[in-house]
């Protein structure tokens, strides 16, 4: 283990993190317990003259060249809320609601409501509402608690349901399903500033016998994640993935019906846009936010490694050239 000195709003404080088997998710997680300044919305700086590192979660934290007893400035990036007192709500990743979760930490989400009030669409029944979560690496968990428990507060209660289905189903859930050890997905899940994506849908539509659609705002595709046959409720519900971020629509009598007042589930009339009066409506809230650029496409983003000059895109580019080449410093365009 190394010690690392910090420079934060809070004073000067150490670390200790190993330099050879952490993460950069691992490092930003302990400056999160001394600093409380969200993973997503840290500034990390080192050398002189200062200068941001380019934090990629799922690279090895030897990515960032640290040496032991080096000193870090962290600063809060002026995205979002910097604390705990946000309550609570997007692994991993560049994972769509169609991927695996791959890493743990993200930038800010962009889908926040407008100085208006949330956006939403007309159908039948009344208004569907984009119910915007907070952005702390536990935006899947906060929708999903709002839809099911109508009570964010409850995310943490989420993970569990899905570690015990992980754990309790060997089979289902295999090392090469989840593509690490059982054990350390099941802990890594259980963390507060883990996100989550299709592993734990898939879990939590069997879990509550009802469909989750998740609709890429990007895109307009719409996954869904549904139980089994036997078990199935007939009934759905809709979450909006915004490319980092989850959050949930739900279905208002009248457009500012209050929150308690509003249908989380609803019954299933089609598989479709063109059959299911809901589905359609989840397309077109995804078209509206589309049209207010309310999404990142993480896999496009230009990056610069800063040992050879190759010019890469995406976070998936970047882990492929590291590993290729044993460079680890990249810069964006």
């Amino acid at each position: 283990m190394a010690q690392l000195r910090l420079r934060h709003p809070k004073g000067v404080s150490t670390i200790q993190v190993d330099l050879e088997s952490a993460t950069v998710q691992d490092l930003l997680q302990e400056i999160y317990k001394i600093t409380e300044i969200l993973p997503s919305q840290q500034d990390v700086k080192t050398g002189y003259p200062p200068k941001s590192l380019m934090l990629i979660p799922e690279l090895p934290i030897s990515s960032l060249g640290l040496s032991k007893g080096e000193q870090l400035i962290v600063n809060h990036n002026g995205k979002g809320q910097s604390t705990r007192s946000t309550p609570p709500r997007s692994t991993t990743s560049t994972s769509g609601p169609g991927a695996m979760p791959q890493s743990n930490t993200r930038p800010p989400a962009p889908t926040q409501p407008t100085a208006g009030g949330p956006d939403s669409v007309e159908t039948e029944g009344g208004y569907l509402v984009h119910r915007v979560v907070p952005d702390d690496n536990s935006c899947l968990f906060s929708s999903v608690a709002i839809v099911f428990e109508q009570n964010i507060g409850k995310a943490q209660e989420i993970r569990k349901i899905v570690a015990d289905e992980i754990r309790k189903d060997m089979i289902t859930w295999s090392e090469a399903i989840l593509g690490r050890p059982r054990d350390d997905y099941i802990s890594t899940i259980l963390k507060p500033l883990t996100w989550g994506g299709a592993i734990e849908l898939a879990i939590l539509a069997k879990h509550y016998n009802t469909e989750i659609s998740s609709v890429d705002v990007e895109t307009g595709r719409i996954d869904r994640f549904t139980p089994s046959p036997e078990a199935d409720s007939g009934n759905r519900s809709i979450l909006i993935y915004s490319g980092i971020h989850y959050d949930a629509a739900t279905l208002a009598p009248i457009k500012d019906a209050p929150e308690d007042f509003h249908q989380t589930i609803v019954p299933v009339r089609g598989s479709t846009p063109e059959t299911d009066p809901i589905l359609k409506a989840a397309k077109d809230l995804a078209d509206k936010l589309r049209a207010k650029k309310a999404f990142t496409n993480t896999s496009t983003f230009t990056l610069k490694c800063e040992d050879c000059g190759k010019g890469l895109t995406g976070e998936k580019e970047a882990r492929a050239h590291a590993a290729e080449t044993g460079h680890v410093n990249f810069g964006e365009y």
